[in-house]
């Protein structure tokens, strides 16, 4: 009996694409992903300041039927500085989100909601 080691399968023994495995990327995977990037969507902080809390829920459709597998709706919860234009904030944060978690992962964001949680109080000469 021989074994040949190293043997290369020709085109035609590869496996059709609709019949390979897939690849699914954890929830707490694009959950950090979606919180990274909230983060970046923040104007630039102080060096001396601790990075803004950021929570972030990920929730996608299960085999229901309705919906693709690789979609996923986001919810953010952040903290922001205080005075601030709030709505500006929330929507820089909901558009970098989604551009983020889909050049990554590959997957569509139907839905980020943004929830602010809390306010502080700017550092003296921001806004």
């Amino acid at each position: 009996m021989t074994v040949e080691t190293g043997a290369v399968r020709p085109p035609s023994a590869l496996v059709p694409p609709g019949e390979r495995g897939a690849t699914r990327i954890a929830d707490r995977v694009v959950a950090k992903i979606a919180a990274q990037a909230a983060r970046e969507a923040l104007p630039p902080l102080p060096a001396d300041a601790a990075l803004p809390h950021t929570t972030v829920v990920v929730s996608r459709p299960r085999a229901s039927g309705t919906a693709a597998p690789d979609t996923a709706r986001v919810s953010v919860h952040l903290e922001l500085g205080y005075p601030c234009d709030i709505g500006t904030h929330c929507a820089a944060v909901r558009r970098h989100v989604a551009e983020r978690v889909s050049a990554l992962v590959d997957m569509t964001v139907t839905e980020v909601a943004v929830h602010v949680e809390r306010l502080h109080p700017a550092p003296h000469g921001r806004a």
